[in-house]
């Protein structure tokens, strides 16, 4: 089946260089040039420019495109169409090539685009989940979980360096343990896998934490929002009563 990769960026260049010597006869396409004969046209460009090189496309093969953020109408009057999202990270191959067995893609769109979807997913080792809802949605909880995530260590990183260790050791230093969090969380569920104070109810501990922050403003305002949530989640797994996530909400958030 021949398949163009329509974009030579990161991803583009990624995907021409994961499909190479497989079923798939890879095709690649750069913006000047006609879009060669296909039987799937892969649109791997900004979300911007997507409507652009769709138009481009002649009538006939299955149009997808690799945004996360991005709704299917995009390529219409394209039928069928539809959508791949892998959920990780491409640097481009000259850079290196991320692992992509097993990395979850997002399919969205008409039957017969899914099903090809879900071929070339297959080919490259992902597993694959439809998205039949709002895309925005989807694409909101990828950013929170992905690149909140790093804002997240960030911010830790300052707060560890402020303890008096070395600003650029700190997130080498915290990584495993949020690392850690996070393979628990998937495998056990968040609310069994939430560990410390929240979870053990040591609520004099928390108050020290913002004592400790307050010279912080920024930091502090961030953890009083993160420790609402953590006192939800501890309550949903029930390592607090009713009434101790009554004196947490009064006193910590």
């Amino acid at each position: 089946m021949r398949i163009a990769i329509l974009g030579q960026g990161r991803l583009g260049r990624s995907l021409c260089q994961l499909l190479a010597g497989s079923a798939f006869d890879v095709r690649p396409w750069t913006r000047g040039h006609l879009v060669p004969a296909c039987d799937i046209a892969l649109i791997a460009v900004t979300d911007a420019a997507i409507r652009e090189v769709a138009q481009q496309i002649p009538s006939g093969p299955i149009v997808l495109h690799t945004s996360g953020a991005t709704d299917v109408d995009v390529l219409r009057p394209h039928r069928p169409a539809g959508s791949l999202h892998p959920l990780q990270s491409f640097p481009g191959p000259e850079v290196a090539m991320p692992p992509v067995e097993g990395v979850p893609a997002a399919l969205a769109g008409d039957p017969e685009a899914v099903d090809a979807a879900r071929r070339i997913a297959r080919t490259l080792g992902f597993w694959t989940f439809e998205v039949p809802g709002d895309r925005r949605c989807y694409h909101a909880a990828a950013v929170m979980a992905g690149n909140f995530a790093t804002v997240l260590l960030a911010d830790a990183s300052r707060v560890l360096a402020a303890a008096g260790v070395d600003p650029e050791a700190a997130p080498a230093i915290l990584a495993p343990l949020a690392l850690a969090s996070i393979e628990q969380a998937a495998r056990r569920g968040p609310e069994a896998a939430l560990t410390g104070p929240f979870a053990r109810g040591d609520l004099d501990v928390v108050l020290g934490h913002l004592e400790a922050l307050a010279q912080t403003s920024d930091l502090q305002r961030l953890y009083r929002t993160l420790a609402s949530r953590a006192v939800a989640l501890a309550e949903e797994g029930e390592h607090l009563t009713g009434e101790e996530v009554r004196t947490w909400i009064r006193k910590v958030t």
